[in-house]
């Protein structure tokens, strides 16, 4: 299993980070066959599980129920980060440790948290307590009505340079590593050579130091849901429908169970 020191260690040797997120048992199951370098357990489970149409209804609680099925899955074998879900990070530093301990305890090995200003002191609380902080910049959907919609972010120099601060701000407060969503390409590679610390990109072009995205748009089994930064790897709606047709036909013919299925 990684740790935050092989992180380091991706960068300095050129070697690319491969991030997925997940939120179940059985998703995790099956990924600790593959050789993905870390999982993430998003906020975005309060849309891609629950149907929510944002990131805003995560509370505290969701996370940390799906942090302790997919750790469950895992079983010590894959590096997992938690979402701290929307202002739950923003309170007293009391409330905050709690949100940070409650997903530590249910079996993730790091947090991760949305945006930089303001969050310096408790990164360097949480880090100095043992807890690994990622950070997240550019578009960070809990902050979506701050930035007027789910827009890509850096495309003026003013912005690029206010992201860099960002960026550089995050590092210096402790973060292991700092996950870089919705800015021009050329913007992630400057952020990338900018920081000592690995970038990890989702629509950040091919030049951070890894990448990361949503387990079921990388599997397409959200054919609705068609960002330009996402890519199918497989149809995966369509074999899961060709699998559950060819199930209730073999029910309808009486081909299923057969003899082998009976006890």
């Amino acid at each position: 299993m990684m740790n935050i020191i092989d992180f380091q260690k991706k960068k300095q040797s050129g070697s690319k980070i491969s991030m997925v997120t997940c939120y179940d048992y059985t998703s995790a199951r099956m990924l600790v066959e593959t050789s993905v370098d870390c999982i993430l357990v998003g906020d975005s489970a309060a849309m891609i599980m629950h149907g929510h149409k944002n990131t805003l209804s995560a509370t505290v609680e969701m996370m940390q129920y799906h942090v302790a099925a997919v750790s469950r899955g895992v079983n010590d074998k894959k590096f997992i980060i938690g979402d701290m879900p929307f202002a739950s990070y923003r309170k007293s530093f009391t409330d905050n440790i709690t949100a940070a301990q409650l997903l530590m305890q249910a079996g993730a090995h790091a947090i991760k948290l949305e945006g930089a200003a303001g969050n310096q002191d408790f990164i360097k609380h949480v880090t100095q307590s043992g807890i690994p902080v990622m950070g997240h910049i550019g578009l960070t959907p809990q902050l979506m009505y701050m930035l007027g919609g789910l827009k890509v972010q850096g495309k003026t120099q003013s912005s690029a340079e206010r992201l860099k601060e960002d960026a550089l701000m995050l590092q210096e407060a402790g973060c292991f590593a700092i996950v870089i969503e919705g800015v021009p390409a050329s913007l992630g590679r400057e952020l990338t050579r900018l920081l000592t610390v690995p970038t990890i990109g989702v629509g950040a072009g091919p030049d951070t130091d890894g990448q990361v995205l949503v387990l079921q748009d990388l599997l397409g089994l959200t054919a609705d849901f068609k960002p330009k930064f996402v890519k199918a790897f497989i149809d995966g709606q369509a074999q899961y429908k060709e699998g559950v047709e060819a199930y209730i036909k073999a029910v309808n013919l009486g081909e299923f169970p057969t003899d082998e299925h009976c006890y």
